[in-house]
């Protein structure tokens, strides 16, 4: 451990502002010492509730309240820790981070905490990432998802990959250093058979863990299109309530709106920006430019139509999406179309019957809105929550596939090569790979990354 992560470190661990309780956290080899300069000399016994005064360093009472004692190494981080539990007021808080600070404690960092657990072998590395994920869960779904990957779902599931790649290692390795042996691969089929079997639950892991990242972030889709295409009303319908302002001038949405909100579990961001168009107004093209911005970063283009004024080339995104032909050169986007004021145009509700990824809807009726829920789900990917087994990260869904392509390499190499060296050298870049995601093997300043992102006090 660096030396400072053998500080002393205090924190407050309640949310900011007012509450009826106000929790400060001390973890360290002082913890114990600072915790009895400010409560004065009493014992404590460990794990017990004791109540107590809290002074200052000129002996001035700050509040009263509750002294907690957990001992290393049978706490949190694994360090002595020591909890201050007091009334839920910003200024009191304050004051006692002060006087832990007077005695020698280090305000923590984010995630500091939690990066001690990690360093101190208390949890492994998405373990304490599953910490920050419950604490940020926007549905039901993701907090399950998130509490399985705390208790070690995922990680059980990465550790088995590893386990059975330590044993393939072992085997080829064997053969690679003991030629006398005459060990063949091919002619034995075992590590072929076991290669196959280890790629399919790579794969499995995989798709669950890609069920995992959409459950915890949800989809970003930005809804595009011309002025007064009905783009803020199939927001409201989609959000369920008026979340931006419809009017019937065109160009009244200038700026992006944003709204997160979820289809039967899965998160969705919804983003809704101004009308394209060719304009002079510096305020409308800022609006644009920012239109674009946003299209450039989504998981999906919902182009909306009036189906009135519906174009012959339903293909061509720089007539759907004036001045898009510069802005969108390149963009491997996936594209859903919607038709709108199907009340006004006359044509059916429903998915259009000669184009995938095409809707014909009311957004104002909501006349349609159905079918375009069920495809915004099953174009995700998203099979509900029995099939989210935990929450999971972009960085675990690229190292689960880097992991994925070592041994398709490596599967290559024995079938066409009978190369067992490097088959062993595909098979190492795999289990670097799967270390990568509980923490096993990881640079520091990944992790500085990580534990970067999480809230102070834990």
């Amino acid at each position: 451990m660096s030396a400072a992560s053998s500080d002393t470190i205090v924190a407050i661990a309640t949310a900011p502002g007012r509450g009826g309780v106000g929790v400060l956290r001390l973890s360290g080899d002082r913890a114990l010492d600072i915790a009895r300069l400010l409560i004065g000399e009493r014992s404590l016994s460990p794990r017990k509730a004791h109540f107590s005064t809290f002074k200052d360093p000129e002996g001035q009472v700050i509040d009263e309240g509750l002294v907690l004692w957990f001992p290393a190494p049978g706490s949190f981080t694994g360090e002595e820790v020591v909890e201050l539990q007091g009334h839920g007021g910003p200024v009191i808080l304050d004051m006692l981070v002060a006087a832990c600070v007077h005695h020698g404690a280090r305000q923590a960092r984010a995630g500091e905490f939690s990066q001690r657990a990690f360093l101190n072998d208390k949890m492994d590395l998405t373990q304490a990432e599953a910490i920050a994920d419950l604490i940020d869960a926007g549905t039901r779904e993701s907090a399950r998802a998130a509490l399985n990957s705390l208790q070690g779902a995922f990680s059980r599931e990465v550790n088995t990959l590893v386990e059975q790649l330590i044993q393939l290692r072992i085997y080829v390795e064997a053969a690679i250093d003991f030629p006398e042996e005459e060990i063949d691969f091919l002619s034995e089929g075992g590590v072929a058979d076991d290669l196959r079997g280890l790629i399919r639950q790579a794969e499995e892991v995989l798709a669950s863990a890609r069920q995992g990242r959409l459950v915890r972030e949800g989809l970003t889709l930005v809804i595009a299109g011309r002025p007064n295409a009905g783009k803020s009303s199939l927001m409201n319908a989609l959000a369920g309530f008026d979340a931006a302002i419809v009017t019937e001038v065109a160009g009244t949405t200038r700026d992006v709106l944003r709204e997160a909100i979820q289809l039967d579990g899965m998160p969705l961001n919804l983003i809704d920006t101004a009308g394209l168009r060719e304009s002079g107004d510096q305020i409308e093209q800022e609006g644009i430019r920012r239109a674009f911005a946003e299209i450039k970063k989504a998981d999906r283009l919902l182009v909306v139509v009036d189906a009135q004024e519906t174009p012959d080339n339903l293909d061509d995104l720089a007539t759907l999406l004036p001045q898009s032909q510069q802005q969108l050169d390149d963009l491997d986007l996936p594209v859903t179309l919607v038709l709108n004021k199907a009340d006004l145009s006359g044509d059916p509700p429903g998915p259009h019957p000669e184009r995938p990824d095409t809707f014909i809807l009311s957004a104002a009726s909501g006349d349609g809105m159905d079918a375009l829920r069920r495809h915004l789900k099953a174009a995700a990917g998203y099979q509900g929550e029995a099939q989210s087994r935990f929450s999971a990260r972009r960085r675990h869904i690229t190292a689960l596939q880097d992991a994925l392509a070592a041994l398709a390499k490596g599967a290559d190499q024995l079938h066409r090569h009978a190369a067992g060296e490097l088959l062993a050298e595909d098979l190492r870049a795999a289990q670097q790979a799967l270390e990568e995601i509980t923490g096993a093997f990881t640079a520091d300043d990944l992790l500085g990354r990580i534990f970067s992102s999480f809230c102070i006090g834990k």
